[in-house]
């Protein structure tokens, strides 16, 4: 998984194939030309923080600006900007060495951002987390996404991980790409045995929406509790499980598409869904 991001950002160069980035194919690019892809278009956070001990967070997150030669007062705002952004105002005069583990990986995800990158790759960024900082990592990368709508490659050995942050899923195996969908896909068509395992503990609630397990609207459905058809179940199942009647299952612009049943959630929940579908 690293080699392959390395290949992407031409840090490794690939043997065949190509790297189109806005239609133009890295594999032809100059030295020069990639450095500068690198310095203004690419944020990299790396496993283990990488940051530089003797210098501040502050002086570490304005670090890829001070190679941009911007200037101080500049590259200073800009990155007290991005500290406040990942909740690290006031540690601006720390030392990476007085911070803990979660907080030096800010500062590193800090330092990526300082460039304002189009692309954002992160190599297994919290794997040395201990698993509370891990998830509150996970939910601080969902709100800066959310702030940011940045292009994200995330690299995880970690499929929890993977279906809690991405849209769109790869799975490798002895280096080659054996599917890519979105978590519901991955986990309803696997395209493999080795898919199909390595999915199979997965807590299919929290991966499937309302629209997958919805049957045609009934013409009672319209005085139904409505839930969203890309609605987790996890999101809703609490609540249709103590219901007398199903939900209906609402698209895109408000309008009854289908209805769920407790019953069909109740069976999700259960491992009977599971079990008949095999």
């Amino acid at each position: 998984k690293s080699t392959l991001i390395r290949a992407i950002t031409r840090l490794n160069d690939p043997t065949s194939g190509s790297v189109l980035l806005d239609g133009r194919d890295l594999l032809q690019a100059s030295p020069a030309e990639l450095i500068g892809l690198r310095r203004h278009k690419m944020g990299m956070v790396f496993q283990h923080f990488a940051l530089l001990p003797h210098l501040t967070v502050m002086e570490n997150v304005a670090f890829p600006l001070f190679i941009q030669g911007i200037a101080k007062s500049q590259r200073e705002a800009r990155a007290k900007a991005v500290i406040d952004l990942v909740g690290l105002t006031g540690r601006e005069r720390h030392f990476p060495g007085e911070l803990s583990g979660g907080q030096q990986q800010r500062v590193g995800i800090a330092r990526s951002l300082a460039v304002e990158p189009e692309i954002w790759f992160l190599d297994e960024p919290y794997s040395a987390l201990d698993p509370l900082i891990r998830r509150e990592m996970q939910s601080e990368l969902i709100r800066l996404q959310s702030v940011l709508k940045k292009t994200i490659v995330f690299i995880t050995h970690d499929f929890d991980e993977a279906i809690r942050l991405a849209d769109r899923i790869a799975i490798m195996k002895d280096g080659e790409i054996i599917q890519i969908g979105t978590p519901e896909q991955l986990v309803n068509h696997p395209a493999t045995d080795y898919v199909a395992e390595f999915t199979r503990d997965v807590n299919r609630a929290k991966v499937l929406s309302a629209r997958s397990l919805m049957t045609p609207a009934t013409a009672k459905a319209k005085r139904y509790d409505k839930v969203d058809a890309t609605a987790r179940i996890a999101s809703f199942a609490a609540a249709i499980v103590d219901s007398p009647n199903p939900f209906a299952v609402t698209g895109e612009k408000g309008d009854i598409i289908g209805e769920i049943s407790p019953r069909a959630v109740i069976d999700l929940l259960s491992g009977k869904e599971r079990s008949v579908s095999a």
